[in-house]
């Protein structure tokens, strides 16, 4: 008989997750969420920085870290980093495709380059990284848990960020159909939809008082999100807890989409 115990089903000792984007924000965060979970990390950033501040942070938790430069809107790149993942025999049992970029453009203005960035960034890389990540969970005939980082922008429009919202709303549509095609494989996906957070991402909205105080008052629960707010559904995804649950995506947003 199974352990059912709290402890037990939240437990994520013996995986490994991958998290895209990690040096900052959202990725940080979860990637320390999880090492804090019993997980071992894998997190990758675009630059060369080594991440030597998050390694040594997670390392502290006891569990182990190591970082790969990926550019996720370059298939290239995402394939030499699951042949290199494969070299060093590491494999990954949960994926975190956080990795995306953001930027508010009035649509008339919207030019190709910055369709591209945002698109390529957000939902091509997204799914390519989870293509690599099935076909090498499947081939080590393993199961996992793939989590995409949705939006707000998944459910809602929002003025000058048609490409971003475009972008997230592929994101929810990506997770349904993964789901209905991994799952019997034993690969669930799913999706986490972010509210109002302060990240590097979106300092410059933060920078305006007056949209600070017009979009609190929208937010039932009257406060913005702290990221630490996100680990607890990223580790119930991530871990046994959640073993019945696939293509959802589970928005954390204080109250914000139920009140409109």
């Amino acid at each position: 008989m199974s352990d059912a115990s709290p402890d037990s089903l939240f437990k994520l000792s013996g995986k490994t997750a991958l998290v895209t984007g990690g040096s900052r924000g959202i990725g940080r965060s979860l990637a320390l969420g999880l090492a804090a979970a019993g997980a071992d990390v894998i997190a990758t950033t675009r630059s060369e920085d080594p991440l030597t501040e998050l390694c040594h942070s997670i390392e502290a938790l006891g569990r182990k870290c190591h970082v790969f430069q990926l550019d996720v809107r370059d298939v290239s790149s995402v394939t030499r980093l699951f042949a290199e993942l494969k070299n060093q025999r590491l494999s990954a049992d949960i994926l975190i495709n956080n990795a995306g970029v953001e930027q508010v453009c009035p649509s008339l203005d919207v030019d190709e380059a910055l369709w591209d960035t945002i698109c390529d960034t957000n939902l091509k890389g997204s799914f390519f990284v989870a293509q690599q990540f099935a076909k090498a969970l499947i081939a080590l005939q393993k199961e996992g848990s793939l989590i995409n980082l949705g939006s707000l922008t998944s459910a809602v429009g929002v003025p000058t960020a048609t490409a971003y919202t475009a972008s997230k709303s592929g994101i929810l549509g990506m997770t349904r159909a993964l789901s209905t095609e991994w799952s019997p494989q034993g690969i669930r996906v799913n999706a986490i939809g972010p509210g109002y957070f302060r990240t590097e991402l979106t300092e410059a909205f933060y920078q305006d008082q007056a949209w600070q105080d017009a979009m609190r008052a929208k937010i039932p629960m009257d406060r913005f999100g702290q990221l630490d707010e996100l680990t607890g559904i990223a580790v119930f995804l991530a871990s046994r807890a959640s073993s019945y649950v696939s293509g959802q995506i589970f928005y954390v947003d204080g109250g914000y989409l139920a009140s409109i």
